[in-house]
């Protein structure tokens, strides 16, 4: 399989939860329940495929210390979401402070696992 195939689907899930988090922050307060829910199931499936193929990926390579770094600030940047997502959703703490982050945090892991991506591939 080449890497665009191989990336296609992780990348229209990426943008499908964008997507949804636009419509989702659209929708209003309170929170649609229907659209978080199927916002948060597209993120959780993108991550799963992601970490399955950049796992698969990088049984082949050799792993340099770059590398590593730019995973851990991918799966920092995952958990930011997720924990900023909740936070929001649940009202709690600095919600202009959580969307802040909520916003960054995609452009994190995208740049980080793009560069993983070219470095390895």
């Amino acid at each position: 399989m080449d890497t665009i195939s191989r990336f296609t689907l992780p990348g229209i899930l990426f943008l499908l939860t964008l997507a949804s988090g636009i419509w989702l922050s659209n929708s209003g307060k309170p929170l649609n329940t229907v659209i978080f829910t199927i916002h948060k199931l597209i993120a959780l499936a993108a991550v799963v495929l992601i970490v399955m193929y950049i796992s698969n990926a990088l049984k082949n390579v050799e792993i340099q210390v770059i590398t590593i770094s730019l995973l851990i600030i991918a799966g920092l940047s995952v958990l930011a979401l997720f924990a900023t997502g909740a936070l929001i959703s649940m009202g709690k703490l600095s919600y202009e402070i959580n969307l802040i982050i909520h916003r960054i945090a995609p452009l994190a892991v995208a740049a980080a696992l793009a560069l993983v991506v070219w470095r390895t591939l």
